[in-house]
Protein backbone atom coordinates (compact mmCIF):
# COMPACT_ATOMS: atom_id res chain seq x y z
CA UNK A 1 0.00 0.00 0.00
CA UNK A 2 2.85 2.34 0.63
CA UNK A 3 4.17 1.84 -2.77
CA UNK A 4 1.29 2.38 -4.18
CA UNK A 5 0.31 5.69 -2.44
CA UNK A 6 4.11 6.73 -3.46
CA UNK A 7 3.33 6.09 -7.14
CA UNK A 8 -0.06 8.14 -6.70
CA UNK A 9 1.85 10.86 -5.40
CA UNK A 10 4.87 10.49 -7.39
CA UNK A 11 1.92 11.13 -10.63
CA UNK A 12 -0.19 13.83 -9.16
CA UNK A 13 2.50 15.81 -8.15
CA UNK A 14 4.04 16.71 -11.23
CA UNK A 15 0.51 17.53 -12.80
CA UNK A 16 -0.16 19.80 -9.94
CA UNK A 17 2.77 21.82 -10.80
CA UNK A 18 2.02 21.72 -14.35
CA UNK A 19 -1.12 23.06 -13.79
CA UNK A 20 0.31 25.97 -11.71
CA UNK A 21 0.65 29.43 -12.91
CA UNK A 22 2.43 32.17 -11.93
CA UNK A 23 0.29 34.94 -10.85
CA UNK A 24 2.32 37.21 -13.53
CA UNK A 25 2.02 34.90 -16.50
CA UNK A 26 -2.04 34.73 -15.25
CA UNK A 27 -2.34 38.43 -15.42
CA UNK A 28 -0.44 38.92 -18.81
CA UNK A 29 -2.45 36.34 -20.53
CA UNK A 30 -5.49 38.14 -19.31
CA UNK A 31 -4.36 41.36 -20.75
CA UNK A 32 -3.47 39.87 -24.20
CA UNK A 33 -6.97 38.38 -24.07
CA UNK A 34 -8.42 41.43 -23.24
CA UNK A 35 -6.89 43.69 -25.90
CA UNK A 36 -7.76 40.72 -28.94
CA UNK A 37 -11.55 40.96 -27.18
CA UNK A 38 -11.19 44.96 -27.75
CA UNK A 39 -9.33 44.88 -31.37
CA UNK A 40 -12.00 42.10 -32.36
CA UNK A 41 -14.84 44.61 -31.14
CA UNK A 42 -13.04 47.29 -33.11
CA UNK A 43 -13.37 45.34 -36.60
CA UNK A 44 -16.60 43.41 -36.02
CA UNK A 45 -18.72 46.11 -34.98
CA UNK A 46 -18.50 48.43 -37.95
CA UNK A 47 -19.54 45.32 -39.81
CA UNK A 48 -22.68 44.37 -37.29
CA UNK A 49 -23.41 48.11 -37.62
CA UNK A 50 -23.57 47.72 -41.48
CA UNK A 51 -25.39 45.06 -41.30
CA UNK A 52 -28.14 46.08 -38.99
CA UNK A 53 -28.45 50.00 -40.82
CA UNK A 54 -29.02 47.89 -44.15
CA UNK A 55 -32.45 47.44 -42.69
CA UNK A 56 -33.16 50.46 -41.82
CA UNK A 57 -35.03 53.32 -44.08
CA UNK A 58 -33.32 56.27 -44.97
CA UNK A 59 -34.59 58.79 -41.88
CA UNK A 60 -34.16 56.14 -39.51
CA UNK A 61 -30.76 55.75 -40.22
CA UNK A 62 -30.05 59.24 -38.89
CA UNK A 63 -32.63 59.49 -36.24
CA UNK A 64 -31.53 55.85 -34.65
CA UNK A 65 -27.84 55.60 -35.63
CA UNK A 66 -27.19 52.97 -32.76
CA UNK A 67 -30.73 51.77 -32.32
CA UNK A 68 -32.19 48.26 -33.87
CA UNK A 69 -34.31 48.59 -36.91
CA UNK A 70 -38.20 49.43 -35.82
CA UNK A 71 -39.08 47.86 -39.13
CA UNK A 72 -36.74 45.37 -40.46
CA UNK A 73 -36.68 46.91 -44.53
CA UNK A 74 -35.60 43.62 -46.11
CA UNK A 75 -36.77 45.07 -49.11
CA UNK A 76 -33.58 47.52 -49.17
CA UNK A 77 -31.26 44.13 -50.68
CA UNK A 78 -33.88 43.59 -53.74
CA UNK A 79 -33.71 46.81 -54.46
CA UNK A 80 -30.11 46.86 -54.39
CA UNK A 81 -30.01 44.02 -56.48
CA UNK A 82 -32.02 45.47 -59.18
CA UNK A 83 -30.27 48.67 -59.47
CA UNK A 84 -27.01 47.51 -60.36
CA UNK A 85 -25.42 45.12 -58.14
CA UNK A 86 -26.34 41.96 -59.83
CA UNK A 87 -23.84 43.02 -62.61
CA UNK A 88 -21.09 44.25 -60.53
CA UNK A 89 -21.37 40.86 -58.63
CA UNK A 90 -21.31 38.53 -61.61
CA UNK A 91 -18.54 40.64 -62.79
CA UNK A 92 -16.17 40.66 -59.53
CA UNK A 93 -17.22 36.58 -59.67
CA UNK A 94 -16.15 36.52 -63.07
CA UNK A 95 -12.80 38.38 -62.92
CA UNK A 96 -11.82 36.82 -59.25
CA UNK A 97 -12.84 33.15 -60.67
CA UNK A 98 -10.39 33.48 -64.23
CA UNK A 99 -7.68 35.87 -61.96
CA UNK A 100 -7.59 32.66 -59.43
CA UNK A 101 -7.60 29.63 -61.83
CA UNK A 102 -4.72 31.85 -63.88
CA UNK A 103 -2.71 33.25 -61.41
CA UNK A 104 -2.91 29.39 -59.48
CA UNK A 105 -2.31 26.98 -62.19
CA UNK A 106 0.80 28.81 -63.95
CA UNK A 107 2.09 29.93 -60.21
CA UNK A 108 2.35 26.37 -59.06
CA UNK A 109 3.87 25.37 -62.83
CA UNK A 110 6.45 27.69 -62.21
CA UNK A 111 6.92 26.70 -58.91
CA UNK A 112 7.74 23.39 -58.93
CA UNK A 113 10.27 24.43 -61.68
CA UNK A 114 12.28 26.78 -59.86
CA UNK A 115 12.11 24.39 -56.79
CA UNK A 116 13.16 21.28 -58.81
CA UNK A 117 15.79 23.00 -60.93
CA UNK A 118 19.15 24.91 -59.90
CA UNK A 119 21.39 26.82 -62.33
CA UNK A 120 22.26 30.29 -63.31
CA UNK A 121 18.69 30.80 -65.65
CA UNK A 122 16.62 30.05 -62.93
CA UNK A 123 18.54 32.03 -60.11
CA UNK A 124 18.01 34.85 -62.41
CA UNK A 125 14.53 34.50 -62.84
CA UNK A 126 13.92 33.67 -59.27
CA UNK A 127 15.43 37.28 -58.43
CA UNK A 128 13.20 38.68 -61.25
CA UNK A 129 10.32 37.39 -59.47
CA UNK A 130 11.44 38.43 -56.29
CA UNK A 131 11.65 42.20 -57.77
CA UNK A 132 7.68 41.92 -58.68
CA UNK A 133 6.76 42.00 -55.28
CA UNK A 134 9.07 45.32 -55.02
CA UNK A 135 6.67 46.80 -58.10
CA UNK A 136 4.06 49.61 -57.20
CA UNK A 137 0.77 49.00 -58.92
CA UNK A 138 0.37 53.21 -58.82
CA UNK A 139 4.01 53.68 -60.34
CA UNK A 140 2.67 51.33 -63.35
CA UNK A 141 -0.35 52.85 -64.05
CA UNK A 142 0.21 54.95 -66.67
CA UNK A 143 2.06 52.20 -68.57
CA UNK A 144 0.16 49.44 -68.16
CA UNK A 145 -2.97 51.42 -69.65
CA UNK A 146 -0.79 52.21 -72.73
CA UNK A 147 -0.24 48.01 -73.23
CA UNK A 148 -3.72 47.65 -72.91
CA UNK A 149 -4.71 50.12 -75.13
CA UNK A 150 -2.46 48.83 -77.73
CA UNK A 151 -3.94 45.33 -77.29
CA UNK A 152 -7.53 46.66 -77.70
CA UNK A 153 -7.98 45.81 -73.80
CA UNK A 154 -9.54 48.79 -72.55
CA UNK A 155 -12.88 48.87 -71.05
CA UNK A 156 -12.73 45.11 -71.05
CA UNK A 157 -12.98 42.40 -67.80
CA UNK A 158 -9.17 40.62 -69.51
CA UNK A 159 -7.54 44.34 -68.79
CA UNK A 160 -8.47 43.39 -65.14
CA UNK A 161 -7.92 40.05 -64.74
CA UNK A 162 -4.29 39.99 -66.66
CA UNK A 163 -3.53 43.04 -64.37
CA UNK A 164 -4.69 40.83 -61.38
CA UNK A 165 -2.39 38.08 -62.91
CA UNK A 166 0.55 39.49 -63.27
CA UNK A 167 0.62 41.05 -60.03
CA UNK A 168 -0.60 38.20 -57.55
CA UNK A 169 1.86 35.94 -59.68
CA UNK A 170 5.01 36.75 -57.98
CA UNK A 171 3.93 36.45 -54.23
CA UNK A 172 2.21 33.18 -55.24
CA UNK A 173 4.98 31.81 -56.97
CA UNK A 174 7.23 32.48 -53.77
CA UNK A 175 4.59 31.42 -51.54
CA UNK A 176 4.04 27.26 -53.17
CA UNK A 177 7.94 27.52 -54.07
CA UNK A 178 8.54 27.60 -50.56
CA UNK A 179 6.64 24.39 -49.61
CA UNK A 180 7.79 22.57 -52.97
CA UNK A 181 11.12 23.12 -51.73
CA UNK A 182 10.26 20.43 -48.68
CA UNK A 183 9.27 17.56 -50.63
CA UNK A 184 11.12 14.48 -50.62
CA UNK A 185 13.30 13.90 -53.57
CA UNK A 186 12.61 10.29 -53.04
CA UNK A 187 9.31 10.70 -54.04
CA UNK A 188 9.89 12.63 -57.19
CA UNK A 189 13.24 9.97 -57.96
CA UNK A 190 10.67 7.10 -57.60
CA UNK A 191 7.97 8.15 -59.41
CA UNK A 192 10.97 8.74 -62.23
CA UNK A 193 11.67 5.30 -61.82
CA UNK A 194 8.21 4.25 -62.41
CA UNK A 195 8.35 6.30 -65.64
CA UNK A 196 6.60 9.25 -64.84
CA UNK A 197 6.84 12.22 -66.67
CA UNK A 198 8.20 15.57 -65.15
CA UNK A 199 4.02 16.93 -65.90
CA UNK A 200 3.39 13.45 -64.00
CA UNK A 201 5.60 14.60 -61.03
CA UNK A 202 4.05 18.09 -61.00
CA UNK A 203 0.29 16.65 -61.10
CA UNK A 204 0.44 13.66 -58.99
CA UNK A 205 2.59 14.37 -56.37
CA UNK A 206 3.73 17.93 -55.68
CA UNK A 207 -0.08 19.71 -56.38
CA UNK A 208 -1.80 17.01 -54.26
CA UNK A 209 0.37 17.68 -51.28
CA UNK A 210 0.85 21.24 -51.34
CA UNK A 211 -3.40 21.44 -51.03
CA UNK A 212 -2.93 24.03 -47.80
CA UNK A 213 -0.55 26.29 -49.44
CA UNK A 214 -2.60 26.51 -52.46
CA UNK A 215 -5.89 27.14 -51.01
CA UNK A 216 -3.90 30.33 -48.95
CA UNK A 217 -2.77 31.47 -52.00
CA UNK A 218 -6.52 31.00 -53.48
CA UNK A 219 -7.76 33.01 -50.70
CA UNK A 220 -5.04 35.67 -50.85
CA UNK A 221 -5.50 36.17 -54.64
CA UNK A 222 -9.54 36.23 -53.68
CA UNK A 223 -9.23 39.04 -51.46
CA UNK A 224 -7.10 41.24 -54.04
CA UNK A 225 -9.75 40.81 -57.07
CA UNK A 226 -12.48 40.99 -55.85
CA UNK A 227 -11.72 44.44 -53.71
CA UNK A 228 -8.60 45.98 -55.63
CA UNK A 229 -9.85 49.75 -56.28
CA UNK A 230 -7.16 51.24 -58.97
CA UNK A 231 -7.33 49.73 -61.81
CA UNK A 232 -10.99 48.23 -62.17
CA UNK A 233 -11.63 52.50 -62.36
CA UNK A 234 -8.99 53.53 -64.64
CA UNK A 235 -9.38 50.22 -67.17
CA UNK A 236 -13.00 50.35 -67.19
CA UNK A 237 -15.38 52.60 -68.22
CA UNK A 238 -18.92 50.92 -69.05
CA UNK A 239 -20.87 50.61 -66.23
CA UNK A 240 -21.73 47.23 -67.46
CA UNK A 241 -18.35 46.26 -66.84
CA UNK A 242 -17.59 47.59 -63.74
CA UNK A 243 -16.60 45.08 -60.56
CA UNK A 244 -18.19 46.15 -57.05
CA UNK A 245 -15.52 48.39 -55.96
CA UNK A 246 -15.79 50.87 -58.64
CA UNK A 247 -19.36 49.63 -59.37
CA UNK A 248 -20.83 51.10 -55.65
CA UNK A 249 -19.22 54.24 -56.34
CA UNK A 250 -21.56 54.83 -59.12
CA UNK A 251 -24.37 53.46 -57.13
CA UNK A 252 -23.81 55.68 -54.64
CA UNK A 253 -24.59 58.49 -57.27
CA UNK A 254 -27.50 56.36 -58.79
CA UNK A 255 -29.36 56.09 -55.89
CA UNK A 256 -28.78 59.49 -54.66
CA UNK A 257 -27.51 58.64 -50.84
CA UNK A 258 -30.53 56.21 -50.17
CA UNK A 259 -28.24 54.87 -47.51
CA UNK A 260 -30.52 51.85 -46.76
CA UNK A 261 -29.99 50.71 -49.84
CA UNK A 262 -26.50 51.50 -50.19
CA UNK A 263 -25.30 49.56 -47.12
CA UNK A 264 -27.67 47.01 -48.60
CA UNK A 265 -25.54 46.84 -51.36
CA UNK A 266 -22.18 46.79 -49.51
CA UNK A 267 -23.23 44.04 -47.35
CA UNK A 268 -23.89 41.67 -50.65
CA UNK A 269 -20.49 42.65 -51.25
CA UNK A 270 -18.71 41.42 -48.50
CA UNK A 271 -20.62 38.49 -47.75
CA UNK A 272 -18.78 36.28 -50.52
CA UNK A 273 -15.47 36.81 -48.87
CA UNK A 274 -16.63 36.60 -45.55
CA UNK A 275 -18.26 33.11 -46.42
CA UNK A 276 -14.85 32.08 -48.04
CA UNK A 277 -12.95 32.97 -44.90
CA UNK A 278 -14.76 31.22 -42.45
CA UNK A 279 -14.49 28.32 -44.57
CA UNK A 280 -11.46 28.43 -45.58
CA UNK A 281 -9.73 29.90 -42.27
CA UNK A 282 -7.91 26.77 -41.17
CA UNK A 283 -6.35 25.76 -44.78
CA UNK A 284 -4.96 29.46 -44.59
CA UNK A 285 -3.34 29.27 -41.38
CA UNK A 286 -2.02 26.23 -42.07
CA UNK A 287 -0.83 27.27 -45.09
CA UNK A 288 0.83 30.21 -44.18
CA UNK A 289 2.77 28.44 -41.02
CA UNK A 290 3.94 25.53 -43.54
CA UNK A 291 5.31 28.11 -45.98
CA UNK A 292 7.16 30.14 -43.89
CA UNK A 293 8.49 27.55 -41.54
CA UNK A 294 9.54 25.20 -43.45
CA UNK A 295 10.70 27.46 -46.62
Amino acid sequence: MKLENLATEKTVLPAAQRNYMPLKTRISRNIVFLGLLIFALMILYPLFWMFISSFKSYQEIYTNVWALPSEWHVENYALAWEKGIQNYFLNSAYVTGFSILLTVMSGTMAAFVLARYRNRWIDAALLFIIGGLMMNPEVALIPLFEILTFFNLIDTRWALILTYVAYRLPLTIILIRAFFITVPKELSESALIDGCSEFGIYWRIYLPLSIPIVITSVIINAFYAWNEFLFATVFINSSELKTIPSGLMVFRDALRTDWGVLLSGMVIASVPMVILLIVLQKYLVRGLSEGSVKG
